[in-house]
């Protein structure tokens, strides 16, 4: 199967975890994007050594590293003006979503602190974020050959969970984590509005379950390795296509009900 070819790609979130893994699987690429723009709360903290170690080999362009606090709309405003003097008038192709947090909660533990923080950034950061890369996102889906919907003209990727689908409700005796779970559900919603209004100008907007990643020290102890995770992910993202804007789909490949 072929990879994902697409031009211009804004990750956030790549401080660690999966994003710091999509940051490596992209690279890994047979035809890596021409601008991959890492945006992390720490630019000289993991992505910066990595560059330094791996990510950076010859001939695989090297990720730009910028400041990006989703929670803050004069550093989104900022990085969208470092992108800019990058990728020109040939726009940003492919916005993920992927800066995420949680509190570990139950119904009644639950705080309307915990509830405030991890909405501002779950859902508020995405919302803040693809607003501020629209005009770059339109742009690149109005380029010259650029007709299908698709992650290789424009697109919107919001890394969800499926904690966050009401229909399924997964996982419930595990941990029940209200925060988490209504921040993705709003998040899931935020996916469908954006679909709904921004879909007329040829960009493809939807969320992405990654699954439960497993850190490689506790390896057998979760349903997904971050390899496997990473590898789904991009597999999937080189498949969507307008049929699949609006919609919830998950590592493998399967869609998910809200």
């Amino acid at each position: 199967m072929e990879g994902l070819s697409v031009g211009s790609v804004l990750l956030t979130g790549c401080d660690g975890g999966l994003g710091l893994g999509l940051l490596k699987g992209l690279l890994e690429q047979p035809s890596p994007p021409r601008h991959l723009f890492a945006a992390c709360l720490d630019p000289q903290g993991k992505v910066g050594r990595a560059q330094r170690r791996d990510l950076g080999h010859q001939p695989v362009p090297r990720p730009s590293c910028y400041l990006a606090d989703v929670t803050d709309p004069n550093s989104i405003k900022a990085a969208v003006g470092k992108v800019r003097e990058k990728v020109g008038s040939a726009g940003l192709n492919l916005l993920v979503n992927n800066t995420g947090t949680t509190r570990r909660s139950t119904l009644a533990t639950e705080t309307a602190e915990n509830m405030s923080l991890v909405y501002t950034t779950n859902t508020i950061g995405p919302l803040q974020t693809s607003q501020a890369f629209l005009p770059l996102l339109k742009e690149a889906a109005e380029a010259e050959g650029q007709r299908e919907m698709s992650c290789s003209r424009a697109a919107i990727i919001n890394i969800s969970s499926i904690l966050g689908s009401i229909e399924v409700a997964e996982a419930w005796e595990e941990r029940q984590d209200i925060c988490y779970r209504c921040s993705k559900a709003a998040l899931n919603m935020l996916t469908k509005c954006l679909a709904l209004e921004y879909g007329s100008s040829g960009i493809l907007c939807v969320s992405v379950d990654p699954g439960h990643v497993t850190p490689p020290l506790e390896q057998g102890m979760g349903p997904v390795t971050m390899e496997e995770s990473v590898r789904g992910v991009l597999q999937l993202l080189a498949q969507l296509s307008a049929t699949s804007n609006g919609t919830f789909w998950d590592w493998r490949g399967q869609r998910l009900p809200w």
